[in-house]
């Protein structure tokens, strides 16, 4: 009896602390993902001169043209 009432409030207490961290982390990648709109806003992209598949590259993939990954962008924006 008092062996089930142990697995029980071990049980509870696993499933409490595993929607803290859930929670927890929602809050953390939201935030991120805040500071990574406001980055693009902010600074923006020149797409002028870029082919249309570049540009779909770009929206769907997140990948920089070749010609702009020697710059000081990373070759990587967002990804799959």
């Amino acid at each position: 009896m008092a062996t089930e009432k142990v697995k029980d409030l071990a049980l509870i207490t696993a499933i409490v602390l595993a929607l803290l961290i859930l929670f927890v982390q929602t809050l953390q990648i939201s935030s991120i993902k805040n500071q990574i709109s406001a980055n693009a806003v902010k600074e923006g992209i020149d797409m002028r001169g870029w082919t249309d598949n570049e540009k779909m590259m770009y929206e769907h993939h997140g990948t920089l043209p070749s010609r702009m990954q020697n710059s000081k962008q990373a070759s990587m924006v967002g990804g799959c």
